[in-house]
């Protein structure tokens, strides 16, 4: 039997590739799709089928695949530096990036440090918290951390034992390192509960400052996704919580971890969800649209004051040994600089709140779906929750994987989207189009309909 093009591609990928979150065995039935091209919010197969990229292939892309000014930027750097090891050496574009981000971020984080993924920024995030009250008060008393609710922080073993939803985490939990959890002050949950928002916010504050009275003393910090938590199931919650956290965190001496890596670069309407409440968190991790989904880069942004604890002679052995064979790769910093060119130039935070404002409207027809319990948004990001009934908000079963349904029911349709159990996300890059919005959520429902039925 003769194979098509995309036919071939796909079993010489099942010959030999084990792909991420994902069962293999499923691909007996759906063989993975090979993409060969993109261009702007499409993707485009081997077959010459399209598909709106309406989940930024994994929240990385913001302005598009193969945008001509990244693409650009990267094709110059290529002619004078791939790469340098980056102890005891530097380059331009990594010097200009960390200059760029100290300015960007939140007042008062003057220190950059590279890695190259999320999960890794998130080591180095809390390596460097604990090492700092190590190098402090020179006790090792100090080494728990806080994490909400529902959370997640990546993969890595240190990322996971931060993290608090089982589907990643429980396999591995005789691996991890124990930590401390409180309730996460989403409005899905208090919907659920009948709590009104800001009394929720309140109670959640205060079952932190219950914690912290009781186990302070021990611990680094408290980390958290700001107003977003993503692979949680989209939840979202008030900015009034990030102003309680910090003040928390403050007065019970520990620090503040922000995990911005998917909330980061306009995704919820602002540069940094941070600013929403006008906080500065002790460590702001960072990846994902950082290189415009060009290249892997994290950076972690930190205070003076925790470089300080650092700052000693060798023999005091206070340096912080963490590395990656490619920390701060030119071509990734690059990359990232033409990125934020991308914002200096144009009126892309602008832009988002209509686009944001657009998808809002488009959305209509899902909020009044017997099966939909919720629409919620977050600048550029909406998602919908699944359910057996709207005003019960019982969940459908996981068994019936009515999300992994509806995931081919939208490629059948040229969608990119790929559900959370049984939330449906829509996180398309900014050069999307109203058109282009409009005709995303329109198939969007029609997939719905199919599965549901």
């Amino acid at each position: 039997m003769h194979l098509s093009s995309s036919e071939q591609w796909a079993s010489r990928d099942l010959q030999v590739l084990w792909h991420p979150c994902t069962q293999m065995q499923d691909h007996e039935a759906f063989p993975p799709v090979t993409i060969q091209r993109g261009d702007g919010v499409w993707l485009e197969d081997h077959a010459g089928k399209r598909y709106l990229d309406a989940i930024s292939s994994w929240w990385v892309n913001l302005f598009g695949h193969t945008h001509p000014h990244i693409t650009q930027a990267l094709s110059t750097q290529l002619q004078t530096l791939e790469h340098t090891l980056f102890a005891g050496f530097s380059h331009e574009p990594g010097i200009l990036l960390a200059e760029q981000l100290v300015t960007l971020t939140p007042e008062g984080l003057q220190r950059c440090f590279y890695a190259d993924n999320g999960s890794s920024a998130i080591e180095v995030a809390l390596k460097m918290s604990f090492h700092y009250w190590l190098n402090e008060t020179g006790t090792t008393r100090k080494q728990k951390f806080i994490t909400l609710e529902n959370s997640y922080h990546g993969e890595t073993l240190g990322a996971l034992a931060v993290g608090d939803v089982s589907l990643y985490r429980q396999t591995y939990q005789p691996l991890l390192m124990s930590s401390l959890t409180v309730p996460a002050p989403d409005r899905w949950q208090a919907a659920v509960l009948g709590v009104d928002e800001d009394a929720y916010v309140s109670q959640c504050a205060a079952k932190l400052e219950a914690l912290l009275e009781v186990h302070a003393e021990e611990v680094c910090a408290l980390i958290l996704e700001p107003l977003l938590q993503c692979a949680g199931g989209m939840r979202m919650y008030p900015a009034t919580y990030l102003v309680r956290a910090r003040q928390l965190c403050d007065r019970y001496g520990i620090h503040l971890i922000a995990d911005e890596i998917a909330t980061g670069f306009g995704r919820t309407g602002t540069m940094f969800a941070c600013e929403q409440a006008d906080i500065t968190p002790d460590f702001l991790c960072l990846s994902k649209g950082l290189t415009g989904g060009y290249l892997p880069l994290s950076a972690v942004l930190t205070r003076q004051s925790v470089y300080d604890a650092f700052y000693a002679e060798y023999t005091q052995m206070k340096a912080f040994l963490h590395s990656h064979s490619y920390t701060g790769n030119p071509l990734a910093c690059r990359a990232a600089l033409a990125t934020l060119e991308l914002f200096a130039s144009g009126n892309t935070l602008s832009s988002n709140r209509k686009l944001a404002a657009h998808m809002s409207r488009a959305a209509e027809p899902f909020r009044h779906h017997p099966n939909v319990a919720d629409v919620r948004q977050c600048g550029m990001v909406l998602a919908i929750e699944l359910a057996q009934d709207r005003r019960s908000k019982q969940p459908f079963p996981w068994q019936e994987r009515r999300g992994y349904r509806f995931y081919h029911a939208a490629l059948k349709r040229g969608l990119l989207l790929r559900p959370l159990g049984n939330v449906i996300y829509f996180m398309p890059p900014y050069v999307i189009t109203p058109d282009e919005i409009d005709w995303l959520f329109s198939e969007a429902f029609l997939a719905l309909e199919e599965v549901i039925r």
